[in-house]
């Protein structure tokens, strides 16, 4: 007889009775689907992760014989092996129908986890999951949930939230747990951790941003700053900007930062290199100092990656494919970190708050990715 938790239960599970053979994790809500899944993958395969043992298909394209020999096959030097199934309401009903030994009767040293937005519950494979498996409910939170969501969130980024602080994130945010959660993660590189986040801090934070340029997404990645990075990124994602273009514009960002570095190893003038980079020239050597040789070279190689699956209709989500580049271009590499530069103190009146503009601001430049 199948079961139904939540995905604080079935972390609690995880921890207490280790991983199953089957799962189904079910419902609208993004972010809670994507943490299930990684949990159920850590549990199975360890925090270091385990490719000999992994395999990962998507509904829309995979073929059941495919999934059901996968799923039949032997662990390597491990004792379980995880099959995850992406997007399975799009399996068609004949590819699903030959998934059926699989659910009906589980291999032991295989956990096998099927992702889903909606099930059409009148298939017989949907019938099936719906009696074998542990469904974990990923369902969009209720109201009353939200307050304990974010306490746990922002325990897991080690900071304190105030009533009224975590009350604003919520209004804030809306219903949009990925939105809240980057608000989280903002603060956390923002608030002192010797003190809990107020009200004023979630103000200060949403309204102290003047711009989403293509600068100054190349400066807060300059100063490691994540949370700022994210932040600019979801800006011109929600003003309409197409992924394709801010990656456009930041590729010929890094093109012009390398060009500059090159003509300064020339003999070229700091004047000239602060003209093209937009900022006082006593700021330019430190800048350019933490765009190491192999930070450019990694940008490049992320850039044609992140490119190619763009353009080729890869099943990730645009916005999943950009933030996958802009942190891993926010990691320490060769050279020296600039100081992060400190907020602006904004005068808050009672009732009141910033507003933020959507105006968009990175501006695609016309030239081709190389």
């Amino acid at each position: 007889m199948a079961s139904t938790i939540n995905h604080v239960q079935l972390e609690s599970t995880l921890k207490q009775q280790g991983p199953g053979c089957l799962y189904l994790v079910l419902g609208e809500e993004d972010l809670l689907r994507d943490s299930a899944v990684n949990a159920l993958t850590q549990a199975v395969l360890g925090q270091e992760g385990d490719a000999f043992n992994y395999e990962q298909f998507y509904g829309d394209e995979a073929r059941g014989a495919d999934i059901r020999n996968s799923v039949a096959a032997v662990p390597v030097f491990a004792a379980r092996r995880l099959v995850v199934v992406k997007a399975a309401e799009k399996l068609t009903a004949r590819e699903s129908e030959l998934l059926l030994d699989c659910v009906n009767n589980p291999v032991e040293s295989t956990t096998v986890v099927f992702v889903s937005s909606k099930m059409d519950g009148r298939l017989k494979f949907s019938q099936a999951l719906a009696r074998s498996a542990v469904v974990v409910d990923c369902s969009p939170l209720r109201e009353a949930q939200f307050p304990a969501w974010i306490g746990r969130e922002a325990e897991r980024v080690g900071i304190r939230l105030e009533e009224t602080a975590a009350q604003l994130l919520q209004e804030v945010c809306g219903a949009s747990l990925y939105s809240v959660r980057r608000e989280l993660e903002k603060l956390a590189s923002y608030v002192p951790p010797d003190r809990a986040v107020t009200a004023v801090d979630v103000y200060q934070l949403r309204g102290m941003e003047p711009g989403a340029s293509v600068f100054d997404l190349a400066l807060a990645i300059a100063e490691g700053r994540r949370g700022r990075v994210l932040s600019i990124l979801a800006r011109n994602l929600d003003a309409g900007e197409a992924p394709l273009r801010i990656l456009g514009s930041l590729a010929w960002q890094y093109r012009r930062i390398w060009k500059v570095k090159e003509s300064l190893a020339q003999g070229g003038r700091e004047g000239e290199a602060a003209r093209k980079l937009r900022m006082d020239p006593w700021k330019v050597p430190t800048f350019l100092n933490r765009f190491s040789e192999a930070h450019l070279e990694q940008a490049i190689r992320l850039f044609l990656e992140a490119d190619n699956q763009l353009k080729g209709g890869s099943s990730i989500r645009p916005k999943l494919v950009l933030e996958r580049v802009l942190l891993a271009l926010c990691a320490e590499p060769a050279g020296t970190r600039i100081e992060p530069t400190p907020p602006p103190q904004a005068q808050l009146k009672r009732g009141t708050t910033r507003s933020v503009s959507n105006v968009r601001t990175i501006k695609s430049r016309n030239r081709p990715m190389r």
